[in-house]
Order: C-alpha cells, then structure tokens, then sequence
C-alpha cells in the first residue's frame, strides 16, 4: 500500500467566472489558492478531475 504512485499538483489559474462545477473540482483536488500544489495519489478519478479543468491545474514532475 505504500508504494502507490503519486503525482503532484498545482493551481495555476483562477477559479473567479468559473463554473461551479468546475470551482467544485479545484475544491475536490484540495486546490483553492493560486500556486498551491497538492499531492495526490494517481488513480483514474484523480486524473479524470485534472482533465476536467486542465486548463486551470498543472501536473508537476510526473
């Protein structure tokens, strides 16, 4: 169980004039600031979330 893969993340947009949904993602991925990285454990509903608003999140050293 230790050796899950991870990935990091970080917000590099805004979600000011974002749809809720899309606000509601960030929140999911624990993202709500500018710059803030989380890391998280890869699985397919991490990477559905990130493809969800790629425009907004960027993933860091994969």
């Amino acid at each position: 169980m230790a050796d899950k893969k991870t990935i990091t993340v970080q917000q590099i947009g805004s979600p000011i004039r974002r749809e809720k949904s899309q606000r509601a993602t960030l929140i999911g991925l624990g993202l709500n600031k500018m710059n803030k990285q989380r890391e998280l454990v890869d699985t397919p509903e991490v990477r559905g979330m990130i493809n969800k608003v790629p425009h907004l999140v960027r993933v860091v050293g994969e």
